[in-house]
């Protein structure tokens, strides 16, 4: 009984850990304790700069692969993850919650640029 217990506590802590470790688990998670509804890729659509943006950067990643092309765009998305990550913090401790929540929209089409990346950059 005492290691189901300890079982237990222990995938919890990894699951927080890892929920905290990442910006945007972390960001989403803040949001659900402050009872917002989580970001939604569709909070950016009235954003048409950004949108062309990525629109722009899957186009790229579309193409047959090209090796400068990819590590440009892993660069870009690196960069955008960061910059976003500091807003993000900056929206959470003004208590800017719907500014956060835009900003963490935002972070997933970046996160799912980079897991296309990723995919891209796995030889079939």
């Amino acid at each position: 009984k005492e290691q189901y217990y300890s079982e237990q506590h222990s995938s919890l802590i990894n699951k927080a850990y890892q929920t905290l470790l990442n910006p945007l688990s972390r960001g989403l998670y803040l949001l659900e304790l402050h009872g917002v509804k989580p970001a939604q890729e569709t909070d950016c659509d009235g954003d048409s700069v950004f949108l062309t943006e990525i629109m722009e950067i899957n186009e790229k990643l579309a193409d047959p692969k090209n090796e400068d092309i990819l590590e440009e765009i892993e660069t870009l998305i690196k960069v955008k993850q960061e910059e976003l990550t500091k807003e993000v913090t900056a929206a959470f401790e003004r208590d800017d919650l719907q500014e956060a929540k835009k900003l963490l929209a935002k972070m997933k089409y970046f996160a799912n640029l980079e897991d296309k990346l990723k995919n891209k950059k796995i030889p079939s």
